[in-house]
């Protein structure tokens, strides 16, 4: 069995020691460090834009594994490669359908992963066409917006009909009230990478909470 990707999200460190909370999250095992960058439109929160993308890309070896929770993500794919993105993940329901191929190809024109997310209320069915396209397919499991939401369960039965459709490669990531159990359950429906933000970061041993991930 492959190993789980757990990507950490900052968005639950402490901006005013962001560097130390990458830092911490780095050695104590992660894999890749998960940045939630949202826009106040098409999610109500604002968080983080390309000059912290690219300042964050100064201080960790980690991949970064960005989570575009904005409208229009096609103008900015170029900004945030050249800031440093390893994988680039948009909406589904942030685009038009006929846009969602060439957006695809334009994140992977600048050498980069290619991720796509769905909300809750978007059913598997609509993007299964796209799965051998992509290098990750995000599912989230609360309303993307705002960290320390509760897990859906519901949501994260999605993740069995993708699998069965998924290639080998293909990352499903999971997003939103990841803890030791709500991440076991994900697992065993076929995740293979798992986001959590305060599971880790409000952790008083943020290692033993990363491995108890896996």
């Amino acid at each position: 069995m492959k190993e789980i990707i757990i990507s950490p999200s900052i968005l639950s460190a402490d901006f005013a020691n962001l560097e130390r909370d990458i830092k911490n999250v780095e050695n104590a095992g992660a894999n890749w460090l998960h940045v939630d960058v949202m826009d106040g439109h098409f999610v109500p929160n604002i968080t983080i834009g390309i000059p912290v993308v690219k300042s964050i890309k100064q201080v960790t070896n980690l991949p970064l594994d960005v989570h575009l929770m904005i409208s229009n993500p096609e103008k900015y794919i170029a900004d945030f490669a050249s800031a440093g993105a390893d994988i680039l993940t948009f909406h589904y329901e942030a685009v038009k359908e006929e846009n969602i191929i060439p957006i695809i190809e334009k994140i992977h024109s600048y050498g980069i992963k290619a991720g796509l997310s769905i909300k809750p209320k978007t059913e598997a069915e609509k993007i299964l066409k796209y799965l051998d396209k992509l290098d990750l397919l995000l599912v989230m499991t609360v309303e993307p917006g705002f960290g320390g939401q509760k897990f859906m369960q519901d949501c994260a039965e999605k993740i069995k009909i993708i699998k069965q459709e998924a290639s080998e490669n293909l990352i499903i990531q999971v997003d939103g009230g990841i803890n030791n159990t709500t991440g076991k359950i994900c697992t065993n429906y076929g995740a293979n990478s798992l986001v959590a933000g305060n599971y880790i970061y409000k952790s008083n041993n943020i290692q033993q909470a990363i491995n108890s991930l896996r």
